[in-house]
C-alpha cells in the first residue's frame, strides 16, 4: 500500500502544483471590441478567457422524449408545462413500505429549468436528438438492482456510476460508489443529480477543468504534445487542448475499460472506454454564458457519432471539496451485512 502511494503521490502534488499555480495566477480579464463591435473576453496573454465557475445543471433531458418528436425547441408553454411536471415528478413521496429510505430532494440539485435555448433535447446531433444505434454486438448494460446480492456473470468490471452487480466486494460497486470518479463529472460532463459545478482555471499552456464532483481535476496541455502511449490508460483518459479561434478544443484519448464508451444514466453504460475518441468544445458566447459541447465517436459501438451541447451558466458559488469516502460508513455497512449473511 507504501508503494502504491508513493507511486500516486506524485501525479497528485503535480496536479495541486498547476492547480495552485492557475489559483493564483487568475488574471484579470479584459474586453477587445473588434471592429465589428463583438466583445471578447481575453487573458491577460491574449487568449479567450474561460475562467470561472460554471453552473451546468439543467432539467433538459440528454435525449429528446418521443412526444417532443420532430421538434428540436419547446414553445414558451411547453417550457411551463414541462418543468412543472418535472417538478411534481421529483416532490418527496413517503417511503415504500419495507424500504430504510434515501436522499429525499434536500439533497438533490439537478435544477429546475430547462436551458436557456429551449432545446427538447441536449443532443443535437443526429437532429432526432437521439443516441445512435448501436453495433450488432454492442448491448446497453443496466446493473442489477443494487439491494441484490447475486453477481452477473461476466459483469466485471462495472461500468456504471451507481448500483452494482453484488455485494462481495467494492469492486462490485459502480465507480461513483466507490468515489473513483463522479457520476457526472466525466468527461464528457453531463448534468445529473447534484454537484453540477465546473472551475476553469487557464495560465500560458494549460487550461485546469476541476469539477465539483468528486473535486477531479483535469491538466490540460496545449503545447502540441502527442497523447500518451496507446497502452498507457487512464480513467479520464488523456486529454490534449488547442485554440480554434475563440473555442478550446480539447482532445481525449486512452480512457480504461472500466469506464464505458458512454452512461446515459447512473445505472447503465455503453460500449468500452477502450474505443472512445471524445472531443470536448467550450467557448465563451457572452459574461455569463460558457458553451460546452462533446462529441462522442466510438465506431466499434455506435452506428454514427454523436454530439451534444449544454450553455453553462456564470455561479458565484465557489467550488467546495467533495469529500467522498472521508466518514463514509455506507461502504462498511454493506459489506458487514453481506458478511454477517454470509456466516449465517
Amino acid at each position: 500500500m507504501g508503494s502504491r502511494d508513493e507511486n500516486l503521490s506524485r501525479p497528485f502534488l503535480t496536479a495541486i502544483a498547476v492547480v495552485s499555480l492557475a489559483t493564483v495566477s487568475v488574471l484579470s480579464q479584459t474586453q477587445n471590441i473588434p471592429e465589428d463591435g463583438s466583445v471578447q473576453f481575453l487573458t491577460s496573454w491574449g487568449e479567450p478567457n474561460l475562467q470561472g465557475v460554471w453552473d451546468f445543471r439543467t432539467i433538459t433531458p440528454l435525449e429528446r422524449p418521443d412526444e417532443y418528436e420532430g421538434q428540436e425547441v419547446f414553445t414558451n408553454q411547453q417550457v411551463v408545462d414541462f418543468e412543472e411536471q418535472v417538478a411534481e415528478k421529483n416532490r418527496d413521496q413517503p417511503p415504500v413500505e419495507g424500504s430504510t429510505g434515501s436522499y429525499n430532494q434536500f439533497w438533490f440539485d439537478r435544477g429546475t429549468r430547462v436551458t436557456g435555448d429551449q432545446r427538447t433535447s441536449l443532443i443535437v446531433d443526429p437532429p432526432d436528438g437521439k443516441i445512435p444505434s448501436l453495433r450488432p454486438a454492442v448491448t446497453k448494460g443496466m446493473d442489477v438492482d443494487s439491494t441484490s446480492s447475486e453477481s452477473e456473470v461476466g459483469s466485471r468490471p462495472v461500468r456504471f456510476a451507481v448500483g452494482g452487480v453484488g455485494a462481495d466486494g467494492p469492486e462490485d460497486r459502480g465507480w461513483s460508489e466507490r468515489c473513483i470518479l463522479g457520476f457526472n463529472a466525466g468527461p464528457p460532463m453531463v448534468p445529473s443529480a447534484y454537484n453540477n459545478h465546473v472551475q476553469v482555471f487557464q495560465v500560458p499552456g494549460y487550461v485546469v477543468i476541476l469539477n465539483e464532483m468528486v473535486h477531479d481535476a483535469r491538466i490540460v496541455p496545449l503545447d502540441g504534445r502527442s497523447h500518451l502511449p496507446e497502452h498507457i490508460r487512464q480513467w479520464k483518459g488523456d486529454s490534449r487542448g488547442y485554440w480554434d479561434g475563440d473555442t478550446l478544443v480539447v482532445d481525449t484519448t486512452n480512457f480504461t475499460a472500466n469506464t464505458a464508451s458512454f452512461n446515459p444514466s447512473l445505472v447503465s453504460s455503453i460500449g468500452s472506454g477502450e474505443t472512445l475518441h471524445l472531443t470536448e468544445r467550450f467557448t465563451r458566447v457572452d459574461e455569463g454564458t460558457l458553451l460546452y459541447e462533446f462529441t462522442v465517436d466510438d465506431p466499434t459501438t455506435f452506428t454514427r457519432e454523436f454530439t451534444a451541447a449544454i450553455p453553462m451558466t456564470q455561479s458565484d458559488e465557489p467550488v467546495f471539496e467533495y469529500a467522498c469516502h472521508e466518514g463514509n460508513h455506507g461502504m462498511f455497512n454493506i459489506l458487514s451485512v453481506a458478511r454477517a449473511a454470509e456466516r449465517q
